[in-house]
């Protein structure tokens, strides 16, 4: 049976509802206005769901503007429509009877973006999402970062201490001059009509016209001043601009680039649009699709680039690594006079104590092993993967050109330990490496050693084998 959750996105003019797909395609949709009152929007949430709830839903994610404490659920203020107030998951869980996941209304539509838009392959990024007011999240090492709790309320960024007074008790927030209730602010004080929008100052602006240039500085400035900020403090390789402006801002600030050059990173409209929160809201709510241990086989044969390439990856998703040669390397190191039978016996014992390690793991535990499979009969891996309990393998299958991992492995059989074929096995290498294949245990993505390693790319594919489609939308 197909397995869907609901996504519902809390705003401080709509209240936007979804069923979405695992995949992350929006299957149903609904939406009402949003109130300052928390009771009537509860009861608005709860009108919504109920309207595209049917039996494929397996829980239902809220995206709340404010602070949450995602752990336990807890609203702990709010902004433009204040829930703290209101047992908002214990009344949707008695409602439906289905587990409810609360957040940030920012970090629902980073989580999005991060997995189907704007953001996808990034593993450090921000967002700002501008609407009534301005939300914002932060994502490390391909995580939501919330500090002790609650972090990346962006939109609390303070741009002028002698600012207009905030929700937050602070002055010269953000929020207070760049988000779409300021640009309200600023076209009325420039005396222009109330309808006009942030797409028609940009085309006056483009034809010259000052006062729209002036208004649409007023508006952008102080969002160029937060954006700089979060350069310096989190220095993401993304920064998101998203919510109902986050177009018409990126736009905006085009006459007002970063000044310093310290700081790399791109600028980028949200691609998901208004979708982002509920699609976001939804994955959130979605159960592990797989409960058990995930491993990711970096397979190639002997100076292939094995290690390189699983070190680059540990670093970029946080992963544990399992090597051969740092199992094997201290026996060697110990043990006098191995000859290169007794080296293969260490190998293949090195490979099983490092299944072993995976065997003893917890379910959703996730390993990067570096090793040449090839050296072992498959039914001996294949045996170790399911003693090991493993329920997803991805492989990464390292290449070179043949000659090139021969004059690799020449130039190291100096500085290698006792046991391991010195200068007389390169030949042998040589014709392995042009016969070799990957293993196949699970999907391969292949990588060219003899290229700057792309960790974005690697992560796109385990994000496929591991979780699924990321085919976002409509």
């Amino acid at each position: 049976m197909i397995r869907t959750t609901v996504g519902v996105d809390i705003g401080g003019t709509n209240i936007r509802a979804a069923r979405v797909g695992a995949d992350g395609k929006i299957l149903a949709r609904a939406r009402a206005a949003s109130s300052t009152d928390p009771t009537v929007v509860i009861e608005r949430v709860e009108a919504l769901v109920a309207g595209i709830d049917d039996e494929t839903v397996q829980g239902i994610g809220i995206g709340v503007p404010g602070q949450v404490h995602f752990a336990s659920g807890r609203v702990l203020s709010g902004g433009y429509v204040d829930l703290s107030a209101v047992p908002v998951r214990e009344r949707l869980e008695a409602r439906f009877g289905r587990n409810v996941v609360i957040d940030n209304d920012g970090n629902m539509a980073l989580v999005a973006e991060a997995r189907c838009g704007a953001a996808v392959g990034r593993s450090h990024a921000a967002m700002l999402t501008i609407g009534t007011g301005i939300g914002g999240a932060i994502l490390v090492d391909g995580s939501i970062f919330r500090g002790a709790g609650a972090a990346g309320q962006l939109g609390h960024i303070v741009v002028d201490p002698q600012g207009l007074p905030c929700k937050c008790g602070r002055n010269g927030c953000v929020e207070t001059m760049s988000s779409g209730t300021a640009l309200g602010r600023h076209i009325a004080e420039a005396g222009l009509p109330a309808a006009t929008t942030a797409a028609s100052l940009l085309e006056r602006r483009a034809s010259g016209d000052a006062l729209a240039d002036k208004v649409l500085r007023s508006w952008a400035q102080p969002l160029r001043a937060a954006i700089d900020s979060l350069a310096a403090t989190l220095h993401p390789q993304t920064i998101v601009l998203g919510g109902g402006l986050g177009s018409e801002a990126v736009a905006a600030l085009s006459p007002y680039p970063d000044k310093s050059s310290w700081f790399s990173y791109e600028l980028v409209a949200a691609s998901l649009g208004d979708d982002a929160g509920v699609i976001g809201a939804a994955l959130t709510a979605l159960p592990s699709r797989r409960a058990g241990k995930r491993l990711v086989m970096v397979n190639g044969v002997p100076a292939s680039g094995k290690s390189s390439v699983a070190a680059g990856l540990a670093k970029a998703t946080g992963w544990p690594v399992l090597s051969l040669d740092t199992i094997k390397n201290p026996f060697l190191e110990e043990i006098e006079t191995v000859d290169r039978p007794f080296n293969r016996k260490l190998g293949r014992a090195s490979l099983k104590a490092m299944f072993a390690v995976l065997g003893e793991a917890p379910d959703g535990a996730t390993f990067i092993m570096d090793a040449w499979f090839g050296f072992q009969p498959r039914e001996f891996v294949q045996d170790l993967i399911d003693a090991a309990g493993i329920d997803t393998i991805a492989e990464i299958w390292c290449s070179a050109p043949p000659e090139l991992i021969g004059d690799r492995y020449s130039t190291r059989t100096a500085s290698r330990l006792p046991g391991h074929p010195g200068p007389e096995y390169v030949p042998e290498l040589v014709a392995l490496a042009s016969r070799a294949e990957p293993s196949r245990f699970g999907p391969v993505h292949e990588v060219d050693t003899t290229a700057a390693l792309d960790t974005i790319t690697i992560r796109k594919f385990l994000e496929q084998v591991f979780d699924g489609p990321r085919a976002c939308g409509p």
